[in-house]
């Protein structure tokens, strides 16, 4: 890049990073994701490296933390100010750290760390004097900051008076810094409470935090689930002498101040790599927001050694976990049919990383769903990866619309078979009415092999859809008569996969009763309806000749499942696939689950299990004629409590629910299947 383009390069990039800058702290509406203004800001700080001696820094957003405070706050002086911190992206990024440090400080011994989440939330700065809560602001841009007292007061875990310590008063004057965030059982409940009103939704936790805390009215904030993690002081403190930054945060819990309980201390840089990936894999179990983990040097007298650069300190650097949101835009929305005819339309996106995974396909349920996002083909939408796993479009970016933008509608005909769409009153689905569309058809054959249900080995969706196309399978039973020459036939298809496939064909021929009930694809028949049939008829047959009536009497099914069951089975195409799956070879082994101490007890897993992994655990309930849940609730009969439980064992215990650890589960499911009708 010539010396025109890239202080041209540069000056876009400062003015676009000082807009977003405003929208993000002073306006709480960003455009982009956290990722891609790192990304931004990480070109800006190479481009300026490069051409340093053609341009002046005095303006640039590389030289400051956020955005000035609004008008509408007084303004707060940090003293000394609240630096951001650089960022790191990978394991090596840490250990590039500690080579940093080595060539900055003349020769000493080993040099130990203390690591921490990153809470996703908002900077504050606390003042105490005399130990009473005096005055609290935002970051700011670093030296001033928003002054928020009021509404940091309504914050019910900062404490509006400090501890005293034994033996030594409390200090005269000290500024705590901290985090503001909202859990996000709080924030779930604060959008359900704002979708009621015909509000606005919050994006996600920090954004939630981030504009409760700038509420003018604290009486607002008051009503907002909001926490603080505090993890350092501001400047040197009368009375006390600190040497290491872990002596600081023991002294902040022995005030009162809340202190992140996952915070360690580390002996070496490897020990820090080894707490960056535990807090990866712990973040999906936390009952709070974090997106990376930070590493400081832990002796004091170092930090001082080091000291800072213009904007971050050179002791501390912050670990960014892989973005869980991300931006992009809506290119074309299309429909997809579902083995029970739902039409499902699905954003096609640009493909974007999201938490380390490429997504391009979004699920965006149904009209409704569509409506009340107001989703266009063509906007720019904020996604994210729900649990760290399934894709979903939290919100589309309005303020960047063009007016090119484009509504969607329901097609009033099947993008498949061309056959009339339906949506009955009271459902928010739109079907297929024809029960032989070829979609729903391979999607019932799909379902079938699945994991879930036959789980047959290797018989994947891509193979199916190819069998299916080619004419060699018409419905599950079709699968019972493939052999070597079709399957070889199939693109990527060799001498080993397709005899792996045929072994897992004939190992699925006699699967459990409930495995085979919910291959059916029954509508509205999941994994705890097909148990509770088993247990009630023990028998193919005897379910397959219940009425409407003897279904509907069992605990836990309703009318229109009972209906969906009685009907299922009185169809002329189902009976003909039984009679084909028979003939097949296929017999399912009857009444698999063990009557026992716990069946009907509903048990919920919670936290990082030891010795089992959750499905093994769950499948031990199962086996034994228990229930699982996902919530805990006043039906739930044992919460079983793994390592980093959260926010559920907080809600057992409330409710009064037995809680469990491994052990105790492990001893009584094994007495359970010894006392068990087997």
């Amino acid at each position: 890049m010539d010396q025109t383009s890239a202080l041209a390069r540069i000056h876009f990039l400062r003015s676009e990073i000082n807009r977003h800058n405003r929208l993000y702290y002073q306006q709480d509406q960003p455009e982009i994701s956290d990722a891609e203004y790192d990304r931004l800001l990480n070109e800006l700080i190479r481009l300026e490296d490069q051409w340093a001696s053609y341009i002046s820094l005095d303006e640039s957003p590389t030289q400051r933390v956020g955005a000035p405070p609004l008008d509408k706050f007084p303004t707060f002086k940090h003293s000394p100010p609240m630096l951001s911190l650089a960022n790191a992206f990978t394991e090596d990024d840490i250990r590039d750290f500690q080579g940093r440090i080595g060539r900055s400080l003349k020769p000493t011994g080993l040099i130990a760390y203390v690591a921490e989440p990153k809470i996703d939330g908002i900077a504050v700065n606390l003042l105490y004097e005399k130990g009473v809560f005096k005055a609290g602001a935002t970051r700011g841009d670093g030296q001033y900051g928003e002054e928020v007292t009021l509404n940091l007061k309504t914050v019910r875990t900062v404490p509006l008076r400090l501890q005293t310590i034994s033996g030594k008063p409390v200090p005269e004057r000290v500024e705590i810094r901290g985090e503001i965030y909202m859990t996000i059982d709080g924030f779930n409940k604060l959008n359900e409470r704002r979708e009621i009103a015909g509000e606005p939704l919050f994006a996600n936790p920090r954004n939630a935090a981030a504009g409760s805390l700038r509420q003018l009215d604290s009486r607002i904030t008051a009503q907002r689930p909001l926490s603080i993690f505090c993890y350092a002081i501001g400047g040197e403190v009368a009375g006390y002498d600190f040497a290491t930054h872990w002596e600081v945060l023991q002294t902040l819990q022995q005030w009162g101040l809340p202190v992140n309980e996952h915070v360690r201390r580390a002996d070496t840089i490897e020990a820090c790599v080894q707490y960056y990936r535990n807090t990866l894999d712990m973040r999906e179990h936390l009952p709070y927001e974090i997106d990376g983990v930070v590493i400081k040097v832990d002796s004091l007298i170092l930090q001082d050694e080091l000291g800072s650069a213009a904007r971050t300190p050179k002791w501390a650097i912050a670990c960014k976990f892989p973005p869980m949101q991300e931006t992009t835009i809506i290119e074309d929305i299309e429909v997809n049919v579902g083995r029970t005819g739902v039409l499902t339309p699905v954003a096609l996106v640009k493909p974007v990383q999201v938490g380390g995974v490429t997504v391009s396909r979004i699920s965006l349920h149904n009209q409704d769903e569509i409506d009340r996002k107001d989703v266009r083909i063509g906007d720019t939408a904020v996604i994210q990866r729900a649990g760290d796993v399934i894709p979903e479009l939290v919100m589309v970016v309005a303020s960047k619309r063009s007016g090119t933008e484009q509504p969607f509608k329901m097609p009033t005909r099947c993008p498949v078979c061309a056959a009339s769409v339906s949506r009955a009153e009271g459902e928010v689905a739109h079907r297929c009415m024809n029960s032989d569309c070829p979609a729903r058809r391979k999607a019932q054959i799909i379902y079938f092999a699945s994991r879930g249900a036959m789980d047959i080995d290797g018989l994947g969706e891509k193979l199916i859809a190819q069998l299916f196309d080619a004419g060699e399978i018409r419905d599950p039973s079709d699968l019972y008569t493939l052999d070597r020459e079709k399957l070889l036939a199939m693109d990527r298809m060799a001498d080993k996969s397709t005899d792996k496939v045929i072994d897992a064909i004939v190992a699925s021929k006699h699967p459990p009763l409930e495995k085979f009930i919910l291959a059916l694809g029954i509508p509205n028949v999941g994994e705890h309806v097909a148990r509770l049939l088993v247990r009630q008829f023990r028998t193919l047959e005897g379910i397959a000749s219940a009425s409407e009536e003897d279904v509907g009497m069992i605990d836990g099914i309703g009318p229109v499942i009972a209906r969906n069951i009685a009907t299922y089975f009185r169809e002329s195409r189902t009976m003909g696939l039984l009679k084909k799956l028979k003939a097949a070879g296929v017999v399912p082994k009857e009444d698999s689950i063990r009557h026992s101490a716990l069946t009907g007890k509903t048990f919920v897993f919670t936290g990082r299990l030891q010795h089992h992994t959750r499905e093994e655990a769950e499948g031990t309930v199962h086996a034994l004629g228990g229930n699982t849940s996902k919530s805990v609730s006043k039906k739930v009969d044992y919460v079983v409590a793994g390592e980093e439980a959260g926010s559920k064992l907080e809600k057992a215990k409330s409710l009064n629910i037995p809680i469990l650890n491994e052990e105790d589960f492990m001893r009584l499911a094994s007495n359970a299947a010894i006392e068990s009708d087997f």
